[in-house]
Order: C-alpha cells, then sequence, then structure tokens
C-alpha cells in the first residue's frame, strides 16, 4: 500500500510532509536561539581588527582567532575579575540557599495552616513603620533605639487595637501581598534599602546583597513552592504524624523530598535572578563586594568605548555557572514545571 506525502503511515505518526515543515521551523528557531551564543564566543577570539571591520562569521575562514581578550582579562585584569567572580558566587549562592530555605518554610506553612490575621492589626504595624521610618530619615533618629520602640509599641498594643476591628485576612490575601511586592519596580525601593545600610554601616558588603537578593526573590519562592506542596496529597503527612512525627519532621522527612523536583526549578530560577541583578549591586556596592554585572558594565563604558572582545569573554565565564546548575537539575526541571499542570 503506498501512502502520500500528507498521510501517515500509522496512527499516532505524523506525514511525511508534516515532519519537514515542523523540523524546518525546529531548525530555523533553533539556529535563531543559538546564534547569539555562537556570536559571542566568536567575538571573544576576535582582534579589535576584527569586531570594528566585520561582520565575520566563521573562525579561519572569515578572521585569524586570537587570544587576546582572554589575555586581557585573566592577566592584566585578574586580580578585579577573580574579585568580581567570587563575589557573585558567594552572594547569588548564600542568596539563593536563604531565599528557598525561608520561603519554602513559608510556603509550607501558608499551603497547610489557615492563618487569620486581623487587618487593623497590620495597618497599625505599617503605620509604626512609617513613623519609625519619617523619624530615621527625616529627623535623624537612631536606628536601633527607633526599632525597639516600634517593636515595644506594637507588642504592647498590638491586642488592643485589634478589638477595635473584627475584619480578618485569609491565606489567599496574603498570598496576593507577597507576590505583589515582586510586582513592584525595584527602582522604587532601592534608594530607601541604600539608605538603610548606609545607615547601618553595610554598604560595599556581602551581607547587604545576599540579604537583598534574598528578600526580593522571597515572593517568587513563596508563590511557586505553595503551588508544589499543594499538589502532595495530605494523607502521607497526616500517616507520619500518628506515627509520632512533628510538623518540622514531616516537612523535612516526607515533603521535602516529595518536592525536590519543584525545588530544583525554584533553586535555578532564584539563582539566576541573583546572579543576574545588576540595579541593587549598582548602588550598594563600590568596590569591594562588586559582582560581575557590574564589571560587565563597567567595560561597557570605559574611556576606550565599548570593548565587545572583552566583554565577550566576560558574560561567556558569566553564564557558565548558571548553565552547568542547569544541566545538574535538568532531570528534576523537567519534571518540576509540569507539577499541578495537570489534576483531578
Amino acid at each position: 500500500m503506498k501512502y502520500g506525502l500528507f498521510e501517515p503511515r500509522k496512527i499516532g505518526e505524523m506525514a511525511p510532509a508534516t515532519k519537514v515543515v515542523l523540523y524546518t521551523l525546529l531548525l530555523a528557531w533553533s539556529l535563531f536561539v543559538i546564534f547569539p551564543i555562537y556570536w559571542l564566543v566568536i567575538t571573544s577570539f576576535k582582534t579589535p581588527a576584527a569586531v570594528n571591520e566585520g561582520p565575520f562569521f566563521i573562525p579561519w575562514v572569515d578572521f585569524k582567532p586570537s587570544l587576546h581578550a582572554w589575555r586581557d582579562l585573566f592577566v592584566y585584569d585578574l586580580a578585579d575579575t577573580m574579585r568580581a567572580y567570587f563575589n557573585s558566587v558567594v552572594i547569588a549562592f548564600s542568596a539563593t540557599v536563604l531565599s528557598v530555605f525561608v520561603g519554602s518554610l513559608a510556603a509550607y506553612s501558608l499551603s497547610r495552616i489557615e492563618f487569620a490575621p486581623n487587618l487593623i492589626t497590620i495597618l497599625y504595624f505599617v503605620l509604626l513603620l512609617i513613623g519609625a521610618s519619617v523619624a530615621i530619615g527625616v529627623y535623624g533618629a537612631d536606628l536601633w533605639l527607633t526599632l525597639a520602640i516600634v517593636v515595644a509599641m506594637f507588642f504592647l498594643l498590638a491586642r488592643a487595637v485589634g478589638r477595635l476591628y473584627s475584619v480578618r485576612l485569609k491565606n489567599g490575601d496574603i498570598l496576593f501581598w507577597i507576590i505583589s511586592q515582586r510586582i513592584l519596580a525595584p527602582i522604587v525601593v532601592v534608594v530607601p534599602i541604600y539608605m538603610m545600610f548606609q545607615s547601618v554601616r553595610l554598604l560595599d558588603t556581602h551581607l547587604a546583597l545576599i540579604l537583598t537578593y534574598a528578600v526580593v526573590n522571597l515572593p517568587i519562592v513563596v508563590w511557586l513552592m505553595f503551588d508544589f506542596f499543594n499538589s502532595i496529597p495530605r494523607d502521607l503527612e497526616e500517616s507520619a504524624q500518628l506515627d509520632g512525627a512533628t510538623m518540622i519532621m514531616t516537612f523535612r522527612e516526607v515533603v521535602m523530598p516529595l518536592s525536590r523536583t519543584g525545588l530544583a526549578a525554584t533553586t535555578l530560577l532564584v539563582m539566576i535572578f541573583s546572579w543576574n541583578e545588576y540595579l541593587f549591586a549598582l548602588f550598594i556596592s563600590t568596590s569591594k563586594a562588586q559582582t560581575l554585572p557590574i564589571l560587565v558594565a563597567a567595560m561597557n563604558a570605559g574611556e576606550r568605548g565599548i570593548l565587545w572582545w572583552t566583554m565577550s569573554v566576560a558574560i561567556i565565564i558569566m553564564i557558565i555557572p548558571v548553565v552547568a546548575l542547569a544541566v545538574v537539575l535538568q532531570k528534576y526541571i523537567s519534571k518540576g514545571l509540569l507539577v499541578g499542570a495537570v489534576k483531578g
């Protein structure tokens, strides 16, 4: 029996013409995606003349490869490059671990415990924080003394204030508030964060960037891990608790192993955001805690103009750790991205 170009040979198989069209589109899209990486790699081996006189695409055909850009970055600027690379590794890794750890605990709590905070109590706490900010920023009050007074006033009067209004929030309201912090443009809060770290003398330190990155990425962790925890049957946790396990033990021994796919996908996403972050690093760090994105930007603003060849080398070494982490977590990421997609 003969089959045409537009007829599949068996059920579940595409027709030959369909295969040709599909694979052609996939090949074209793959070339479109891979070409910027290819251009980045060959640019790192070009001389300034080859970059300025180009475009040249094929080494040893259009241009003669050179290692001068790699030599400049790893010989003449080795100290600055290694310091920025070390800072990025320490800051991004620490911020990712802290954000995922705290965010997972918060997401699990919101998934398993029904909270009902009083709305007027929350507003009272926000008003106290606004008053403290005005006292510190405008009138120059001592930071630690002001925070101590705010905490004392809140715990002393929170119960009395809460009796004035009985409307309570739900877990969905808390989740929306958490994700709304990520919707907020970072440029809005970068100046207050700068002033806060300046007051406590933490500018240009690893701790300042770690805390900032962790807080900024915390909403993403809570939002993603909340869905992963909801996909885990609660019967497993109830069985563990009947055997005498506490809630913390259940979370550590039962829930976390079952949610490792989601944890891997969330960790990689937070790591990418922390590794590539530029705005906060620009304001909070100057020299000691300078990260790779700041180093690359400094190359872009050099007195000799944009050094594309040197920037290409810096970008290549910048993306290697993220790619390596993605390869290691690949088997978990593909599963984790689909968790909760099909229910019922």
